[in-house]
């Protein structure tokens, strides 16, 4: 009888190890990615100086005035835009999920040091509360043009989110 209940606690105790390992399986990148959008690096952004070196710590410089400060609703549905423009939040670790109808303030800056695109390049910055980064992209308004998160590209990949649908700019319309 000790025999079938010490392999009876030994089967418990795998399962008990397997399903613990399945949690932590399943929170673990769920964590990961909120301490990527909890990071101090994401607040405090609260002034323009603040905003540029935001944008500066992913190598951009910038022209130091924006180009454009406005209010955006981020609708309380997504469609086919607001859906790929959150596939790159998500992909750098923000996600506008939990900002569905709320007004943002978008921040536009001109990019001055794009590598290899001769065309106007602009970084936007979605604020909320006027400190808290929660969402970005740096992308060109030319048709057979890009979006990206915020990394600077690397010279070896050159695969960029195309634009021609305008994603930025379909996707945060201005209230």
């Amino acid at each position: 009888m000790k025999k079938k209940n010490h392999f009876l606690f030994q089967k418990i105790a795998v399962i008990a190890i397997a399903l613990i390992l399945v949690v932590v399986a399943a929170v673990l990148p769920f964590n990961q990615s909120r301490a990527v959008w909890n990071s101090a690096r994401y607040q405090g952004i609260s002034d323009n100086a603040k905003r540029i070196a935001f944008l500066s710590q992913f190598g951009w410089k910038l022209e130091t005035t924006p180009v454009e400060v406005v209010e955006v609703t981020i609708p309380q549905k997504f469609n086919d835009v607001y859906l790929r423009y959150n596939e790159i939040q998500r992909a750098q670790g923000l996600d506008l999920t939990p900002y569905k109808g709320q007004r943002l303030k978008r921040y536009t800056y001109r990019v001055t040091n794009y590598p290899d695109f001769p065309g106007e390049v602009l970084a936007d910055l979605l604020i909320q509360n006027e400190d808290t980064v929660v969402a970005g992209d740096v992308r060109t308004i030319a048709v057979a043009g890009f979006i990206h998160g915020f990394a600077f590209p690397d010279k070896n990949e050159k695969e960029l989110t195309p634009s021609s649908a305008n994603i930025a700019e379909d996707a945060l319309e201005i209230d």
